[in-house]
């Protein structure tokens, strides 16, 4: 399993566009993926489940992938969350 603690760059937070685009490559990964903000985890394959961590820009979120390839995914999701989706 590999795990990381990062900041959400979007300048709107994860709301509903960039977290669909969020867990669409989530679940195109094949991987478990899991994430967390504060102590509340969820799948994040979920949109229900990203939506209702209410993350906002500049929150800092843990990321925790497991299965085949955790790291080239844990990266790839990674740096969609350190990106701007609003700019």
């Amino acid at each position: 399993m590999a795990d990381r603690t990062l900041v959400v760059a979007s300048a709107h937070g994860l709301h509903a566009r960039p977290a669909a685009l969020f867990v669409k490559a989530a679940t195109d990964s094949g991987a478990s993926v899991h994430l967390r903000k504060g102590d509340r985890t969820v799948d994040a394959k979920s949109i229900l489940g990203v939506i209702s961590l209410g993350i906002d820009h500049g929150d800092e979120v843990t990321l925790a992938v497991e299965g085949e390839n955790d790291e080239a995914v844990l990266n790839e999701l990674a740096a969609f969350l350190e990106q701007d989706h609003d700019a």
